[in-house]
């Protein structure tokens, strides 16, 4: 299902586990530009699942960051933990058609199984991946498990997946139309035992609930929007456009990341710069 071009709805959604640096001033200020051009709307979502990670305090960091910018959102804005029961609603229905299970074995587990000489394992880009990994325990172990309460991972059968919803394309701004061609990623972990979404799945899941139409952000997560638009396909959800851009570094050469304590945002305000200063550094 494409997505409506009559309004642009731009989103910057950042998790509240540090201080905004100069890669989310670049992204944030791209989606608000993107939407202001066409007279659209633009979105602040918080990404707070990591409870562990996540902070309120960060959470006034990025309003006052993005305000300093001089950008404006609409309200109220959407805290992922506070739409569990949208995440689950989507996860029954994936259940219902037979495409998750639940995988009890570790990461360290899964290793030793899929390095096994016995075990053909899918490459993807970054190693082997898992691929029905409900096999690798026998049926009366994985019941136990279940009963005793113990940890598991949700996962996407992702052939049957697949054979369901075909290829399905999507429109970059960058790379033109592309058919989803998510099978590198494996059986995807959509929810955890204690953690009820992923980030595939919330972000499938807002997107579609908050009527965005254009999607933009990192080239570091192209890869990810072949998973997102097959869950799209299956849930019978609009499919915005999605632009890609670059991402910075530093003149060393390397991503700007959350440790970059003197890059952030707060430090360059306190340091005096402004935001057209910022403006210049992104090259925007």
């Amino acid at each position: 299902m494409a997505a409506s071009t009559m309004t642009v709805v731009s989103r910057f959604a950042p998790s509240p586990t540090g201080l905004l640096h100069l890669g989310h001033a670049y992204s944030a200020m791209l989606a608000h530009d993107a939407a202001r051009a066409a007279g659209g709307r633009f979105l602040l979502r918080i990404e707070d699942i990591d409870a562990g990670r996540s902070r309120d305090e960060f959470v006034g960091a990025i309003e006052a960051d993005l305000a300093w910018l001089g950008l404006e959102w609409e309200r109220p804005v959407r805290r992922q933990s506070a739409h569990m029961a949208d995440y689950r609603a989507a996860l029954d229905r994936l259940d219902a058609m037979g495409l998750l299970y639940p995988c009890f074995l570790s990461r360290r587990e899964l290793d030793a199984a899929l390095s096994a000489p016995h075990f053909q394992a899918l490459r993807g880009p970054e190693g082997p991946v898992v691929v029905d990994a409900d096999r690798l325990l026998p049926d009366a172990e994985r019941a136990a498990r279940m009963a005793a309460g113990e940890p598991y991972a949700l996962r996407l059968r992702m052939a049957a997946a697949l054979e369901r919803a075909g290829r399905p394309s999507w429109t970059d701004e960058g790379h033109g139309t592309l058919a989803a061609d998510p099978a590198a990623f494996g059986d995807v972990v959509l929810a955890r035992k204690d953690t009820p979404t992923s980030y595939h799945l919330a972000v499938t899941v807002d997107d579609a609930l908050q009527g965005v139409t254009l999607v933009v952000r990192g080239e570091d997560l192209f890869q990810a929007t072949h998973v997102h638009r097959l869950l799209q396909a299956l849930l019978d959800l609009p499919t915005p456009r999605y632009r890609h851009h670059r991402l910075l570094t530093d003149p060393d050469g390397r991503r700007y990341a959350k440790r970059d304590r003197a890059l952030t945002l707060r430090a360059l305000r306190e340091a005096g710069r402004t935001p057209a200063d910022v403006r210049r550094m992104v090259g925007l």
